[in-house]
């Protein structure tokens, strides 16, 4: 039952260690294994075996003391208890027909083995195994060799950790496995207390031991022996009531309560070692006469004590004794003080050294990977109520933080603030919109880039004259020289006159010299529009914009000079704020990261007690950032008020009410010269657009014009060839050909109906080749020609628009098909040339400019300057 182990100590003498709890052979394996298979799956089981195997394994290695280490044996009985904390959240065993009912745990009672405890329950192994485990603490410090420091200091640890075993097994365990009649006294709470107070009294006694090697001072030593003496007392109070009283052998009594006198007489003595010290010699004589009447009280009980604790006893009774005797004799001749009785004496001081050690941590199974795959329902549903009181958590401080953030925006946004620190600086931005307004204007080439698209007005409507003009002049030379045959030749000229196959070409002519006056009058008015309003819009020139906005300067004149403290202390403020607010994210991120780190579920599934209580001890962990997420939005609310009444301060002194009226009207001013820059630039792009369209139009009218006059000249020359013919008499047949040919003359727009039935789709090679054109290349990708250049040898193409005119998007270029257009005349006898192949416009169909191109400034301005007529 007890076992004793020598000490060089004359206070101490043995010490006990408690012998391990016996239980008979339970095969765990088929048991949980058949429940795995019929509850959840064979598969499962397969999956479970290595672990089922584990458990069997240990709970074999328990029963038959395989290894005779005691460290060996203390790290067995840790993993096997750990592994039961696995087995009960996931197996019932009960002798429920739906749970485990196939096993039944028998141990032995520890003090008394005769008597045994059969349950059919978890809690009676788990019970066991934790008394053993204080046991085998118990039987590693009485291991050591007490005759050194380092011994007493190893003994005192595993004391130490047998009194938090048995610590443990009385808060944890006892109360369930004493639940039924099949129950041992050794694992009852009054047993595990006793035990941990015995555990404790050694590892203080340990303690004592080391300070009187250390040579400690006699007052330090009275209190480490005076704790001594108590937890021995505790000790033996818990053995004389019941049920323990009848359950330990005597000498457990008597062990004991000689160790309690024992150490009480040392805390005397030490004590009053140093009363004399003191001079304190009355005190000094009552401390040492009630320690001899302890130990003469006590050896009267003596009877079964170890003789070691006796001769203890003896030696320290003796020095009592001795020192006793000199302090009567001094009180006597020199002193003569009264000495008090013992009942009036106050308690000698006490200080522990000790304390059970925390087993949570040693025995905490959340980490074990053991059945980790069983998930039973109620472990499930309990981590989904868990995870929602933590979202809970989590949302509700989410929404305050973004709450103490958007306060802190409106109200700085209402005391304009750092706007106005910044302008005082020097360093004030325009708003977001407003800023964006206006360098897209500057990209576009602002105002000062009006000037150059202008000129391309200028130059693409001079591009379109100068074709017109050509045009118009290839035909009136074309008709002068008709006219002067036909007034030569006289009735023999018999084709139709120019003006009569021209007239629809003539009209669209004269439609387009009317839409180039038209926008002429339009560039016109954009011209006056851009230098009525230049002065409005030169402000979108300065660069950058805040350079043209007021400034907020410092007062002329101060009588106290403290603009710069005011200044300084508003700055000052508003860094604590985004301090505070920088916090605030960093504590948002906490609260995230906590979340993602908190897996309860291992926890969860070893817990025995309730899930609420183990809920609150967890969700206590956000407790300390929820607090300091309150302590920031107070200091928050604090600071914004602080802050509004240093902005008052600044207002005043700085007359901040006026530059914000001049600001604003900077700002409308902006406003509206973005907006008539806008309507601006919208006409012009309108205009650069008709022009485009229009020079298309004129070009394609200009080769018909072309092909007309080119058909023109080879059938004046062969009617001059005929009448010549004529004149000089030629054959009727000649004559009869001549008749043919003229009798049928196309008009200027219509296909020759013939070459829409040859299989060859290129046109045949007409009598007279004209002087081969190159085609007319892309508008966005080369340059005009010279504008002097001469109109009948070259078409010019259509006006390039310079890279350079900087505006958002270039415009662009649609090629209009030609219309057909039928003029009523027959075509010429044998003709086959492509000249007519063209199709013409439709008349009065005048090409529309692409108003559609999307302009960067929505809603586009219509102005309606380039409609054609």
């Amino acid at each position: 039952m007890a076992a004793s182990s020598p000490s060089s100590s004359a206070a101490a003498n043995i010490m006990l260690a408690i012998f391990e709890k016996k239980t008979n052979n339970v095969d765990l394996y088929r048991p949980l294994r058949n429940y795995v298979a019929f509850h959840y799956s064979e598969r499962e089981a397969q999956n479970l075996e290595d672990d089922l195997q584990t458990l069997k394994q240990l709970r074999s290695d328990v029963e038959r003391h395989s290894d005779p280490s005691l460290p060996a044996r203390r790290d067995l009985l840790q993993t096997y208890y750990k592994s039961l904390c696995l087995v009960e959240t996931r197996f019932p065993i009960s002798s429920d027909p739906d749970h485990v009912n196939a096993l039944t745990f028998v141990w032995f009672d520890a003090f008394k083995p005769k008597q045994k405890a059969s349950q059919q329950n978890i809690h009676l192994e788990k019970a066991s195994v934790l008394f053993n485990l204080g046991a085998v603490y118990s039987q590693i410090g009485l291991s050591y060799d007490r005759n050194t420091v380092d011994g007493r200091r190893q003994a005192s640890h595993a004391f130490i950790a047998a009194a938090g075993s048995f610590a443990f097994l009385r808060d944890n365990a006892s109360m369930k496995a004493s639940v039924g009649s099949s129950t041992t006294v050794d694992l009852s709470v009054e047993c595990a207390g006793m035990l941990e107070k015995l555990m404790l009294a050694q590892a203080q006694e340990c303690v004592f031991e080391n300070t009187i090697a250390k040579g400690s001072t006699p007052g330090v030593c009275a209190k480490i022996s005076r704790q001594v003496g108590i937890y021995y007392e505790e000790a033996l109070a818990a053995l004389n009531v019941g049920p323990l009283s009848q359950h330990f052998d005597k000498s457990w009594i008597v062990h004991v309560q000689l160790k309690a006198a024992l150490f009480y007489a040392e805390a005397c003595y030490r004590y009053g070692l140093e009363l004399h010290e003191k001079e304190e010699i009355a005190e000094e004589i009552a401390r040492l006469r009630s320690a001899v009447n302890v130990l003469t009280e006590t050896k009267k009980s003596s009877k079964g004590a170890a003789a070691q604790i006796l001769d203890a006893i003896g030696k320290l009774e003796a020095n009592i004794n001795r020192n006793l005797e000199r302090a009567v004799k001094e009180n006597d001749r020199v002193y003569l003080m009264r000495v008090p009785s013992a009942s009036s004496l106050p308690p000698l001081p006490a200080f522990s050294m000790v304390k059970p050690m925390a087993m949570n941590e040693v025995l905490d199974a959340s980490k074990e990977k053991m059945f980790a795959s069983l998930v039973p329902d109620n472990s499930a549903k309990a981590l989904s109520r868990y995870t929602e009181m933590v979202d809970d958590v989590i949302r509700t401080q989410a929404e305050k933080l973004q709450q103490a953030s958007e306060l802190t925006r409106v109200r700085l946004k209402e005391m304009e603030l750092p706007d106005s620190i910044l302008a005082l600086e020097g360093n004030f931005i325009l708003p977001t919109g407003l800023k964006e307004d206006v360098e897209a204007v500057q990209i576009s080439g602002g105002p000062a880039g009006l000037e150059a698209e202008l000129q391309q007005l200028k130059d693409l409507r001079r591009v379109n004259q100068e074709l017109l003009v050509q045009t118009e002049e290839l035909l009136q030379k074309e008709a002068r020289e008709d006219s002067q045959f036909r007034s030569q030749f006289g009735t023999k000229w018999t084709r139709p006159q120019s003006s009569t196959l021209t007239k629809n070409l003539q009209d669209r002519l004269n439609r387009f010299a009317g839409n180039l006056k038209q926008a002429a009058e339009s560039d016109g008015r954009i011209e006056r529009s851009v230098r009525e309003h230049a002065a409005l819009m030169s402000i979108l020139d300065a660069r950058p914009i805040e350079s043209a906005l007021p400034s907020l300067a410092r007062p002329i004149m101060s009588f106290d000079q403290n603009e710069d403290a005011i200044v300084g202390s508003l700055k000052q403020s508003l860094r604590q704020l985004e301090t505070l607010g920088a916090q605030r994210a960093g504590l948002e991120d906490m609260l995230k990261e906590m979340k993602r780190k908190d897996d309860i579920l291992p926890k969860l599934m070893t817990s025995t007690g309730s899930y609420d209580d183990l809920f609150k001890k967890e969700i206590a962990k956000y407790d300390h950032i929820c607090e300091e997420i309150a302590q920031n939005i107070e200091a928050q609310e604090q600071l914004l008020l602080q802050i509004q009444a240093q902005n008052d301060e600044f207002s005043v002194i700085f007359n901040l009410e006026d530059y914000k009226a001049s600001r604003e009207k900077a700002y409308k001013q902006i406003e509206a010269a973005i907006a008539k820059f806008r309507e601006i630039k919208d006409n012009i792009n309108e205009g650069l657009k008709f022009y485009v369209t229009l020079q298309d139009a004129i070009t394609n009218v200009k080769q018909q014009s072309t092909d007309f006059v080119m058909t023109r000249n080879i059938q004046c020359r062969e009617m001059i060839e005929d009448v010549q013919r004529q004149v000089a008499g030629l054959s009727f047949q000649d004559n009869k050909n001549t008749g043919a040919f003229n009798s049928n003359y196309p008009s200027v727009g219509s296909q020759n109906q013939r070459s829409s039935t040859q299989t060859d789709p290129r046109p045949q090679t007409p009598y007279y080749q004209p002087v081969e054109q190159p085609p007319a290349p892309p508008y966005a990708h080369h340059p005009p020609p010279p504008y002097g250049a001469p109109a009948h040898h070259q078409h010019p193409p259509p006006y390039h628009i310079p890279p350079t005119s900087n505006a958002p998007y270039p415009p662009q270029v649609h090629q209009q098909p030609p219309a057909n257009h039928e003029y009523g005349q027959p075509a010429y006898p044998g003709w086959r040339g492509p000249y007519y192949n063209a199709q013409a416009q439709q008349p009065g169909s005048v090409p529309r400019p692409p108003y559609t191109i999307p302009s960067p400034y929505p809603p586009p301005h219509q102005s309606g300057y380039y409609k054609q007529q």
